[in-house]
């Protein structure tokens, strides 16, 4: 499996990177996980938007997943896609979401996604097996591991912390977490990490290595890193355009 970092900002689009989209590739198949504000336009620079074959999101919060709009306008009027629908696994109510971000109206996006609603559960997309247990974050959210030749991938998604996420990524090769929250006192429960947290979660659950990932851009990206790694030092930092081999 090969991971090309296409947006890792937490929150919002930030100066250096779009908000989040991952795009895992392996044997010629290409899936992305997640599709946030401003990641279309990032991911045109690193590759061709008619190769991606299938869209996973985690949610629907719009920084993971507004620009499935641009996408679809893409693939309606850019004259360079061959016309099938794309494959997307999302929460329910994705088609009305993605719809209603698109146009006021809320028509239609069927020409382009081919929608499928997910839970927690087992399935496959393409070459990869996908397992997905429900995060700790105020709306329905899904942490995905994927595993194809031998290799394992896990993806937060948006969570606190969660018993739920450690054994999902238990003995994975690699561990895509979000780190939103700075360290300070009286935090929201079940909404973010903290780069600690994010330590703590791939220690718990004896990963190969961590990317720390969906900092705001008004936290300390080298201070959230530190955290993480001074209880996982496996641990770097997520960026723009960075390329991981798993």
């Amino acid at each position: 499996m090969r991971l090309t970092v296409v947006g890792c900002s937490g929150s919002a689009p930030g100066p250096s990177s779009p908000a989040s989209c991952y795009l895992v590739e392996h044997e010629e198949f290409a899936l992305l996980l997640d599709l946030g504000n401003g990641s279309f336009g990032a991911l045109q620079g690193l590759t061709d938007p008619g190769r991606v074959d299938a869209v996973y999101l985690s949610h629907l919060h719009a920084d993971h997943c507004l620009d499935a709009a641009p996408f679809i306008v893409w693939h309606r009027y850019s004259g360079r896609s061959d016309g099938r629908a794309v494959p997307l696994y999302a929460p329910v109510g994705a088609d009305r979401r993605l719809a209603a971000a698109y146009d006021a109206d809320g028509g239609p996006i069927d020409d382009v996604f081919d929608v499928t609603p997910v839970g927690p559960g087992s399935w496959s997309i393409g070459p990869f097996q996908v397992q997905t247990v429900r995060t700790a974050h105020p709306v329905e959210c899904y942490a995905v591991r994927l595993t194809a030749g031998g290799r394992s991938l896990v993806y937060t998604g948006d969570t606190g912390p969660s018993d739920a996420v450690v054994e999902l990524a238990r003995g994975a090769d690699v561990l895509l977490a979000e780190a939103a929250h700075p360290d300070v006192p009286d935090l929201p429960p079940g909404l973010h990490l903290t780069g600690r947290q994010a330590g703590e979660l791939a220690a718990a659950a004896g990963v190969g290595r961590m990317l720390v990932t969906h900092v705001p851009a008004w936290v300390d990206a080298e201070a959230q890193l530190a955290a993480a790694r001074s209880v996982f030092p496996a641990a770097e930092l997520a960026r723009h355009a960075g390329v991981h081999d798993i």
